[in-house]
């Protein structure tokens, strides 16, 4: 148990690879470590919309299957950068595979840029650079990483405390920015108030209002046949 009890009230965001069954476990075994010392956890694939099930939904509704994936993938990005930039006090990021995820190396630069504590895991021997991961991508965690899943709730802590300031509200963040986060907030509400009967009828029907395509302003996207 780490020596640290984390404030229940302070939620991780998790970033990292989650294509294949063996990533995915070792997420869930990090967001674990996190739960298992009194935090609360963000873990998109888990925690956020299911792609397959919404997308059908979508499909069944009209929408050809291309044009839906397209909208509904600015659905999960606002809904991500919502998570990072609003709920969640920290992040944990794993750096593991042959070169880090695209996607997670995103989230970190957005939380670093926000002045959220970031702790980064790593232990995969396999870098890019010489025995060395980018610069670019360490220098966002003062060029440390941790290798031992078990440490991470400990490290996390130390970095929380460590933070120089709190992070800018929505209203003080760059417009792009405050959009993604609002739309976000609107799907995280949906997330919230779904029932089992409701299905993702309520999450397709936000993910429509907000991303769908209008003959008003997108004149080159077609509305649902």
């Amino acid at each position: 148990m780490p020596s640290n009890i984390a404030d229940a009230a302070q939620q991780i965001y998790c970033a990292g690879p989650l294509f294949n069954g063996a990533e995915r476990d070792e997420m869930a075994a990090i967001a674990d470590a996190l739960t298992d010392a009194g935090y609360r956890v963000y873990l998109p694939h888990r925690d956020g919309m299911e792609f397959r099930l919404v997308h059908r939904t979508l499909i069944e509704r009209g929408w050809e299957a291309p044009q839906a994936a397209e909208f509904l993938h600015a659905a999960i990005f606002a809904l991500d950068v919502y998570q990072l930039a609003v709920e969640c006090d920290a992040v944990i990021w794993n750096l593991n595979g042959r070169v880090p995820d695209e996607g997670a190396v995103s989230e970190a630069a957005i939380a670093w840029t926000l002045g959220k504590p970031i702790v980064a895991y790593q232990d995969d021997v396999r870098s890019l650079i010489a025995g060395r991961v980018n610069p670019l991508l360490v220098g966002l965690v003062d060029f440390q990483t941790i290798d031992n899943i078990d440490d991470i709730p400990d490290a996390i802590s130390t970095a929380i405390v460590a933070g120089e300031s709190l992070p800018p509200s929505i209203d003080e963040m760059p417009a792009k920015l405050q959009q993604a986060s609002r739309d976000g907030a609107r799907l995280w509400q949906a997330i919230g108030n779904r029932s089992a009967q409701q299905n993702d009828e309520l999450l397709a029907d936000v993910v429509t209002e907000l991303f769908a395509p209008t003959r008003a302003t997108d004149t080159k996207s077609a509305s649902p046949i």
